[in-house]
């Protein structure tokens, strides 16, 4: 009973340790992360009023104990449309990413793999597609589809799966020739099989990181479109959209800018810091 109980001590002691190697900054942002999914989630409930709720009572208030975020021209309350938007934002930032993340790493696993044929034209047009600014791309494709949440996924679909395809790409030409997958080929298994079952999850892991740093862009993209007026629309809650509300009273309510903008800016140092700790981590690991 004795050694049994100094086993599980070294396994406690083990998984401290591990958890102290753990970078610093994957904590931060898990954290941060964490938060504005709690705030996302639980937030409106706390909230209680409706976001879109008048007030000509109080037009444009500086933050006060009634209205901590102080309210809009319409007499919105900024603190309950700030939480309410937190929820189209973290999903801008997920729903966004995974359809580019899906497209360019089937397109990407298909080049690397089989090369060829198939390797030349997936290349040409990643090659193609990146030939040209991303940001504009995007514009002019929501431009056409119209303004809204759905026509900006697509944009980002559209356009944001070739840096995915490239980078999974790299990482198999790599991965192929290791002797788990030359193995797989000599036991007979079809050449797809071993390309989703053998090649694919030890890829993965660059690509996961790199989609955390591209989950903020998603987000910066979003709420710019918003404040353009081709992402989401008004009254909805956003944060790019509070933003466009605020720009005509930026001096004598600076605040109706300020707060959906922090919001911005700390869910986007979240992302960054958790997709930087990853790479930390895994690069410890590995």
């Amino acid at each position: 009973a004795g050694g049994r109980h100094h086993f599980n001590d070294d396994r406690s002691e083990g998984k401290v340790m591990s958890l102290r190697n753990l970078p610093i900054t994957l904590f931060v942002g898990a954290g941060i992360f964490l938060m504005w999914l709690v705030v996302a989630l639980c937030g409106p409930l706390l909230a209680g009023t409706d976001p879109n709720a008048l007030n000509f009572d109080a037009l444009l208030q500086r933050p006060n104990v009634s209205h901590l975020f102080g309210t809009d021209h319409l007499g919105r309350d900024i603190l309950t449309r700030v939480i309410y938007a937190a929820r189209i934002d973290i999903w801008m930032g997920f729903a966004g990413v995974l359809p580019a993340l899906m497209i360019g790493t089937l397109f990407g696993l298909m080049a690397g793999y089989f090369g060829g044929v198939v390797e030349a034209i997936l290349m040409r047009v990643t090659d193609i597609t990146m030939a040209f600014p991303f940001f504009v791309l995007v514009l002019a494709i929501v431009a056409v589809l119209g303004p809204g949440l759905t026509n900006f996924f697509i944009a980002i679909a559209t356009v944001g799966w070739v840096s995915y395809a490239r980078l999974i790409r790299a990482e198999v030409l790599v991965v192929k020739n290791a002797e788990y997958v030359l193995a797989a080929k000599i036991l007979g298994y079809h050449p797809l099989f071993i390309a989703f079952r053998h090649v694919l999850p030890n890829v993965l892991a660059p690509i996961i990181v790199y989609a955390m740093t591209d989950a903020v862009l998603v987000i910066l993209l979003g709420a710019s479109l918003g404040f353009l007026g081709l992402g989401v629309q008004p009254p909805t809650a956003e944060w790019g959209v509070m933003i466009a509300n605020g720009q005509p009273y930026v001096i004598e309510a600076w605040w109706i800018c300020l707060f959906p903008g922090l919001a911005t800016v700390i869910l986007g140092l979240g992302f960054a810091l958790l997709g930087d700790g990853l790479a930390k981590h895994l690069r410890i690991t590995n």
